[in-house]
Formats: C-alpha cells, sequence, structure tokens
C-alpha cells in the first residue's frame, strides 16, 4: 500500500495544460523522471519509485489526459504536444542532466525528448517500447481499452484489469487503480484518463509514419541508454528490441523474466535491479 506520506502531491501549469505529479522527495540527489504508458497514471510507478528515491530525486509526470492532469481541450495526444508539455515541465522544474524513464507511451515520449533535447538527459531508460511494435500486443491493450466505460463498482474494475493481466497480484491491482477511477454523479464507476484514447486504432500508413518519425529520435539519442524488454512482452518483440540497441551506440539491453509488458509493474524487484545496475555501471 501506498502512503500518502511517501509523496507529495504537485501541479504546474504547462501551455495552459494542468500537469499534475508526484514528488518522492530527497531534492538534493541527482533528479530522476518518470513518465507511465497510455491509460496509466504516475502511480504506475510506486514501487519503483519507493525504491529509487534514497538515491534520485523522483519526479512521477501524469501526462496530458491522465490521471489528476488536464485533458486536451483541443483533443490533441500528438508526441508534439507531449513533447512540448514534457519541455515545459523540465524546464519549470528547472531540471538538468537528469535520468528519463518511460514505459510504452512514456518511452515514446522519452524517446522523441532525448532525441530533441540529448544534452538534457544525463541517462535514459525506455521500458518494452520500441518505433516497431508487435499487432498482437496492439490489439491486446486496444480491446481491454474499449470494453464497457463504467461499472458499478471499482472492485469489478479490479477483477477486469487482473483477467487482462494475471501476472499482478490483485491486492496491488486493486491499490494501483484507486488512483485511475472516479465515481460519476450517477455512483457508477470509470476511468480518469481522456475518453478519445478509446477506441483508437491507427491505420497502417499511421503506423508506419509513426515508426519511421520515431527511428528518427532514436537515432539522435546520446545519453547512456538501456532498454528493458518484458520476456513475455506481446509488445516488444525481440527482434524489434535488438534493432533499437543496434541503433542507439552502447545501449544495453535487459530482458526481465515472469513480466509481459508492464514490467515495472510485473515484476518489481527484477525491474529495479536492472535499472540500478545499469544506474551504477554508467555513474560518472
Amino acid at each position: 500500500m501506498t502512503a500518502k506520506a511517501d509523496f507529495t502531491d504537485k501541479e504546474v501549469v504547462v501551455g495552459g495544460i494542468k500537469l499534475h505529479y508526484l514528488d518522492w522527495g530527497n531534492p538534493s540527489k541527482p533528479p530522476m523522471l518518470l513518465l507511465h504508458g497510455g491509460a496509466q497514471t504516475a502511480h504506475s510507478w510506486d514501487e519503483f519509485s519507493r525504491s529509487m528515491r534514497g538515491d534520485y530525486h523522483v519526479i512521477a509526470l501524469e501526462q496530458r489526459g491522465h490521471g489528476d492532469s488536464t485533458w486536451a481541450p483541443d483533443g490533441d495526444y500528438s508526441r508534439k504536444a507531449h513533447l512540448k508539455d514534457i519541455s515545459g515541465f523540465v524546464d519549470t522544474l528547472k531540471l538538468d542532466k537528469f535520468v528519463l524513464v518511460g514505459l510504452s507511451m512514456g518511452g515514446m515520449n522519452a524517446i522523441v525528448y532525448s532525441g530533441t533535447y540529448p544534452k538534457k538527459v544525463d541517462r535514459l531508460v525506455i521500458v518494452d517500447i520500441g518505433p516497431e511494435t508487435m499487432k498482437q500486443g496492439r490489439e491486446h491493450i486496444r480491446q481491454f481499452q474499449s470494453e464497457t466505460e463504467q461499472l458499478d463498482s471499482m472492485e469489478e474494475f479490479v477483477q477486469r484489469a487482473h483477467k487482462f493481466n494475471p501476472r499482478r497480484p490483485i491486492e496491488q491491482l486493486r491499490e494501483r487503480l484507486q488512483w485511475n477511477l472516479k465515481q460519476l454523479p450517477n455512483g457508477k464507476w470509470t476511468w480518469k484518463y481522456d475518453n478519445s484514447f478509446r477506441n483508437h486504432e491507427e491505420t497502417p500508413a499511421g503506423l508506419e509514419a509513426r515508426s519511421a518519425e520515431l527511428w528518427g529520435y532514436v537515432k539522435e539519442i546520446k545519453a547512456p541508454t538501456l532498454l528493458v524488454k518484458g520476456a513475455q512482452s506481446d509488445v516488444l518483440s525481440m527482434e524489434g528490441a535488438l534493432k533499437v540497441q543496434k541503433t542507439i551506440p552502447g545501449c544495453t539491453l535487459e530482458v526481465v523474466e515472469g513480466a509481459g509488458h508492464t514490467v515495472p509493474g510485473d515484476q518489481p524487484e527484477a525491474f529495479a535491479a536492472v535499472v540500478k545496475k545499469f544506474l551504477a555501471k554508467t555513474m560518472h
């Protein structure tokens, strides 16, 4: 269970968007910025934040349209919009030479930011994502997100999430989902994230364009980089991971056993261990 005393809820406004974030304290330590995956919240990093806060000033951002951050008024959730948010957030908090960690959607945004502002990022951790993803995984996530929008209780969402990812202990999902759900005036429960993420299916041409754009950013990454793949992931293939590793000079690839796509939640201890090993190895 995450105690409220572990972190402080904070917010900043960037370009008219309120961005909520969790500050895990220890501001005298080097900064570490965490970017969650699509349809998640900053709390998806809770175990990891707790294990890193002794050595880093951990900041977990809730990206636009997620958690308690504002939904985009114009429905813009493009890479450019995210980049503007993250860049504005980093500047507002005066972060410099920080460790950047991103999972899935957050991993893509971390790639774009690191490729655009290479001097800002000290070290980069990309979790189970790359410019090329597997159709099976994309479809699996889309189906889960497009299921019933409203349910009678929070517990029904917990059971559904456990069915979607049985690797997670149900207690962990119950604790996690309290941050990702809200009760409506009619008494029913629904997700906090923007409805426009639901039923969002990319065309083959759109996927191809996104892939080409992301490869462009991957090639600009200068920071020492760790790519973490879940051994049972249906999103990032080993072939796709090896291609990313080959493209980023000196990139380290780690495969975490017993983990699917959401590695930090599926295997929190193993994930923290591979990240700590990488950070120790690349310490200046």
